[in-house]
């Protein structure tokens, strides 16, 4: 049975916080809604005291962004894109239009169809998230989404170049400096001055994960998201350092982001607790790491491997790092997470910012049902059926018509009893293939 050497804040208490969250962002919501872009200038002024002439970039101040990145930054950029950039490639080419003839003149198909029009958030208040521009900007654009919107807020009273390079190399068709709810509300709601979308896609904070979620049925959303998540699942093969260091490595990402040791080896959690509190004396963003470790991070010793598989699945956080002594034990028997990362030499960073596949990753549980961003999600598949004989059509009529009005759908039943007049020569007289089910209630 696994025994907890650390424990996180109480659920009942993460719930208080997100009621507080809701409640904020339907007033936000509602507020943009009703009054455009003046709720917009306005909440933008309130949060980020940013109020510039237009919110959108022109192609002159796009360049003038570009400018201020050094080279080195700028192939870096560029490096990280390729690898992004490539990998959607692969996965788009696993994603085929389908057409098979399943009975005698009966054909079935579904095409694969980019959304239209797709908003992508990109974090930038407290760190600027480059990476996100090239997850979201460079994954619609592989998919073939026609019009890409990219939105990030200003980052010390101004445009952060590096964001804005990568969402325009990335293939943003138009760049947003906007930050928070009143970017995503403007984006899915459309203004006077904003185009709606169809679908809403990137991380957030709190109150823009929130507003995500409100707005989801209005407009599609690559998923529920709430703060980063990572669990590190480790046995006596490595030490503590790399441990502590790889759960404080997310716990930065902001003081709600839980942060879980997994392991077999209870002097590998005693000596991870130890390594941590040594870290957060020297690590620069400690003020933050600190606070998510003490409120969300927890330690937790297993006594076998099967158990770990367990606990993890019944976790399903967002990162997934394994360091055990068969790291792909894991891979072939894990079932909930948002993203595995095998072994010491690699980690949660690495596919964070430059490896490849995609951080935007399910999180609060939610890698039970559904995976993270990649390229099919920008896709929609779309079914379509053809019959191309009067046999076909008249054989499937007498089924359908007899099956509709097992449900008691006459007007259904008709559709299928005309195909069969006029293409099976049958007079079957108006809806009467059979007798409706009565109601025994």
């Amino acid at each position: 049975m696994a025994t907890y050497l650390k424990t996180s804040k109480p659920p009942r208490q993460r719930a208080a916080d997100d009621a507080k969250v809701r409640q904020t962002v339907e007033q936000l919501l509602e507020n943009v809604e009703q009054h455009g872009d003046s709720a917009v200038r306005e909440l933008s002024q309130q949060f980020d005291n940013w109020s510039p002439a237009s919110f959108f970039l022109s192609e002159q101040e796009i360049e003038y962004q570009l400018k201020k990145v050094s080279k080195r930054d700028l192939d870096d950029i560029q490096f990280a894109q390729e690898q992004v950039r490539a990998f959607a490639e692969q996965q788009k080419n696993t994603l085929k239009d389908l057409e098979v003839e399943t009975l005698p003149g009966v054909i079935l198909g579904h095409r694969n169809i980019p959304v239209n029009a797709v908003g992508c958030y990109v974090p930038g208040g407290k760190y600027p998230m480059v990476a996100s521009a090239h997850m979201s900007v460079v994954t619609a654009r592989v998919a073939g989404v026609k019009r890409i919107i990219a939105s990030a807020p200003p980052f010390q009273g101004e445009p952060h170049p590096a964001i804005v390079t990568a969402m325009h190399l990335g293939g943003a068709d138009e760049i947003l400096v906007l930050g928070g709810t009143q970017a995503v509300a403007a984006m899915a709601l459309g203004t006077e001055t904003v185009k709606p979308v169809d679908m809403l896609v990137g991380p957030g904070n709190a109150f823009v994960a929130e507003a995500k979620r409100q707005l989801y049925g209005r407009v599609g959303i690559d998923l529920f998201a709430g703060p980063t998540e990572t669990l590190v699942i480790a046995d006596d093969t490595v030490d503590a350092e790399i441990c502590a260091t790889d759960l404080l490595g997310q716990a930065e990402h902001g003081p709600t982001s839980p942060a879980v040791l997994l392991t077999t080896s209870a002097s590998l959690a005693n000596e991870t607790l130890q390594e941590v509190d040594r870290l957060l004396d020297i690590l620069p963003t400690a003020d933050i790491a600190r606070v998510a470790w003490r409120d969300y991070g927890e330690v937790i010793v297993c006594e076998s491997t099967d158990e770990m598989v367990a606990v993890a699945d019944e976790l399903a956080f967002e990162h997934v790092q394994v360091m055990t002594a068969d790291p792909d034990y894991f891979l072939e028997n894990m079932t909930n997470y948002g993203a595995l990362f095998l072994g010491p030499r690699t980690n949660v960073a690495y596919g964070d910012k430059v490896i490849g596949t995609n951080h935007t990753l399910p999180t609060r549980r939610a890698g039970r049902y559904t995976g993270g961003l990649w390229v099919g999600k920008f896709i929609k598949t779309h079914t379509y059926q053809r019959v191309n004989s009067d046999e076909a059509a008249a054989m499937l009529g007498e089924y359908c018509s007899r099956l509709c009005m097992l449900e008691g759908f006459a007007g259904h039943a008709e559709q299928a009893n005309v195909r069969v007049r006029r293409y099976g020569g049958r007079n079957i007289p108006y809806a009467t293939a059979a007798e409706p089910v009565k109601d025994k209630g």
